[in-house]
């Protein structure tokens, strides 16, 4: 309860700030919150300039840079390709240039596990949000299956405010969800299965189905995860 609380208070600071140093400063304050090495967000926006701010160390975002990784980096091709969030276990590292960044990015504190959430938005922006940390398999599972909805909820609330940095960016047309959709998401925000909640709203399977899809369209979604973290982010449900 009581992360839940701060949780709660970060993302207010985060929907108020309106500088690169304050996104620092919250990230660095979420990391601490889920108590993991490193967290991480990028993006591109649609000019193609690059912003970014977590905490890797310097001298890895040199290292990185200086090297021109972003060529090989299995992570990056890997959620390029993706719109589900990425476990780093799951990619390809067989290859000699990505065994070989894997081998630089330990010495440099990176740590053996990752999670990454990746990000599309208008006009081509990409993004990713990714969590690090150096532990066992076993302890990230763990992890990643009590945190992963925090997660993707995270990238997009900070996903939704590095587009307020695009100052030529258009307005975001919302369409306003239809109080059945509302009950719907809000339902499957708290963790209930489909079922649940269909049996909870009185409605068949099917009706739910045309529910959510509907929901996931008016929301830009590519799922129903991104379809409940784009409700959260935009205060149409409260969960």
């Amino acid at each position: 309860m009581a992360n839940r609380v701060r949780l709660d208070q970060i993302l207010e600071s985060l929907e108020v700030t309106n500088t690169l140093e304050g996104l620092q400063e919250i990230i660095e304050r979420v990391r601490d919150l889920f108590a993991i090495d490193h967290m991480m967000y990028h993006w591109v926006d649609s000019a193609g300039d690059h912003y970014y701010f977590g905490t890797y160390s310097q001298a890895w975002i040199d290292q990185y840079q200086d090297k021109n990784y972003v060529r090989v980096d299995p992570v990056i091709a890997g959620c390029f390709q993706r719109f589900h969030p990425v476990d780093w276990k799951r990619l390809d590292w067989s290859g000699k240039p990505a065994r070989a960044f894997l081998d630089d990015a330990l010495e440099h504190g990176v740590g053996n596990q990752g999670y990454s959430v990746p990000i599309r938005g208008p006009n081509g922006q990409f993004a990713l949000f990714t969590t690090s940390h150096n532990c066992s398999d076993e302890a990230w599972e763990k992890f990643t299956e009590k945190r992963s909805r925090d997660l993707i909820l995270m990238a997009h609330f900070f996903n939704r405010k590095a587009l307020e940095f695009e100052t030529e960016r258009a307005p975001e047309q919302s369409r306003a969800l239809s109080p059945r959709e509302i009950d719907a998401m809000t339902l499957l925000a708290m963790g209930h299965s489909r079922a649940q909640v269909a049996e909870t709203l009185e409605i068949s399977e099917h009706t739910l189905r045309v529910y959510i899809e509907s929901s996931r369209h008016k929301l830009g979604a590519q799922n129903t995860t991104h379809a409940i973290a784009q409700a959260m982010a935009r205060g149409l449900i409260v969960v």
